[in-house]
């Protein structure tokens, strides 16, 4: 079924509209006459949408980690929709930290859970009252990830871990509702995240060399990084950048987070690629240990 031909999302809100999967989806929504609130941390990023697109888009100052920006982000929305609640949320804002979990940071962690799946629960705890209204659609943006979890990206398979677990409980807890709730398992998309993910990365080994101890050498910590996860690092970083240069275009998130938002039957699970298909009907069922191979073969390590 053309998901154009059924009845349209008169409202939507997407968080992380800035850049890639979100800047995307606003913009391709806005095309189709859709109403976009386009969750954005600078109002730059704002004025650079509606320059894409039209005045009818609607930037949204929104950090997902702020509660204060939470609600007035929904003050914002109910006063623009008079009444007609909100037809669908797409909670899409995210980051990656990618780091051997024996040395990230409490606080990049915590960041990681913040972002990824506390931002989307408070999101959608203050916009459910409006979609209730409306009888809207949930989207979460969850990835390959949530499904298995490689190594040295612990922090975020985490965070999709359990972004997938909370749609799972909210859908069953809002089927009375009639309001359904998706989740987009995307693999290898080509976005800015790749290069965001080796600047936080980046970030992190400077951050450890600041915080050696005034008789250790500066780069001491991050050495030790080095020394012990040299070859894994190495491996990794060559499959990232093949899986990088091999990356679906993002014009496939895009079509199925339409689909879930417009479509007369939304599916509740949209596996984006073969990568995301593989694993979601193969590599989750097999045996740890064989699976454990499997992956690191995958990603050349020994």
């Amino acid at each position: 079924m053309n998901a154009a031909a059924d009845t349209p999302v008169k409202s939507v809100l997407i968080t992380g509209s800035s850049t890639g999967i979100g800047h995307a989806c606003a913009v391709s929504l806005h095309d189709r006459g859709i109403r976009v609130f386009a969750g954005v941390r600078r109002p730059e990023d704002g004025e650079r949408l509606i320059a894409e697109t039209s005045a009818a888009l609607i930037p949204v100052m929104l950090d997902v980690t702020d509660a204060a920006a939470i609600a007035a982000a929904a003050d914002q929305i109910a006063d623009v929709t008079a009444g007609n609640g909100l037809d669908g949320l797409v909670n899409n804002a995210g980051i990656t930290i990618a780091f051997p979990l024996e040395f990230v940071p409490l606080d990049a962690l915590r960041k990681q859970m913040e972002v990824n799946f506390i931002g989307p629960v408070a999101v959608t705890q203050a916009m459910l009252p409006m979609i209730r209204q409306a009888r809207g659609r949930i989207v979460n943006v969850s990835s390959v990830s949530g499904l298995v979890a490689a190594p040295y990206i612990g922090a975020y398979a985490a965070s999709k871990y359990a972004l997938e677990a909370m749609t799972d409980s909210l859908r069953v807890e809002l089927r009375n509702f009639k309001i359904p709730v998706s989740l987009v398992e995307p693999a290898d998309i080509a976005t800015p995240i790749w290069q965001k993910s080796r600047e936080t990365a980046d970030a992190i080994r400077d951050e450890l060399a600041s915080e050696a101890g005034d008789d250790e050498p500066a780069d001491t910590a991050a050495e030790e990084v080095q020394e012990l996860y040299a070859q894994d690092i190495a491996a990794m970083r060559d499959a990232v950048r093949k899986s990088e240069a091999n990356a679906l275009p993002v014009s496939r998130v895009v079509k199925a987070v339409e689909h879930a938002l417009l479509a007369r039957r939304p599916k509740t699970r949209y596996p984006v690629g073969s990568k995301a298909w593989a694993v979601k009907l193969a590599l989750r069922f097999l045996p740890d240990r064989l699976r454990d191979r499997i992956v690191a073969n995958s990603l050349g390590m020994k």
